[in-house]
């Protein structure tokens, strides 16, 4: 990927070798810039963990840490070219390959989060009917902790308080389910019930 010119060669008429530089395709290099760019933007929303699996250059790595803190203004633009441009430098094909194992992991963290959240609203909501089924499927679990649990959540919604029963409940869930590592439901924005609850 790099901007320098390729040589060919072919034979002359005295069978000597003659080498030619092949100039660089503008527009080709000009769509590569822009994959390169949006690798950068992606790499920018990594959290330094993930970010440092990686294994960046220390340079682009530095780099990507500075963009990810900065609002979308013309610096964070420029900054972003930059990195770009020395992405280009580089074979990047590893840091791709990297960076799609880690948003497929996100993207199944995010599913399994969707899947015990619905389990907890449908035992808040249906109680009794919703914990049968659960323990037709799961019937390992722990009857009488997940029914004071659900009591226990319930109660924390009639009485206002802190989510801390619903949040044991979702926990307990994600074991059950075998759901290990990846995110946990505070770090979704979205969920921002828990976060009133607890005001």
């Amino acid at each position: 990927m790099n901007e320098e010119y390729d040589y060919e060669y072919e034979y002359d008429d005295n069978g000597e070798i003659v080498y030619y530089a092949v100039r660089p395709n503008k527009t080709q290099i000009k769509k590569e810039i822009a994959g390169l760019f949006e690798l950068g933007e992606k790499m920018s929303e990594l959290s330094p963990a993930q970010l440092s699996t990686l294994e960046l250059p220390a340079n682009i790595h530095k780099a990507v840490t500075e963009v990810s803190g900065m609002p979308h203004k013309g610096a964070r633009k420029r900054l972003l070219k930059y990195i770009a441009g020395q992405l280009h430098k580089i074979d990047v094909d590893e840091f791709t390959e990297k960076l799609a194992r880690i948003e497929n992991k996100s993207a199944h963290a995010v599913r399994e989060h969707h899947i015990v959240e619905r389990w907890r609203e449908r035992l808040l909501a249906e109680s009794n009917e919703a914990l049968s089924e659960l323990l037709d499927e799961y019937p390992q679990a722990d009857r009488q902790h997940l029914r004071q649990l659900v009591r226990n959540a319930q109660k924390e919604v009639e009485m206002a308080k802190p989510p801390k029963s619903s949040r044991l409940l979702y926990r307990y869930l994600k074991t059950l389910f075998n759901f290990t590592g990846g995110v946990e439901e505070e770090d979704f924005a979205d969920d921002g019930r828990e976060a009133e609850e607890d005001l």
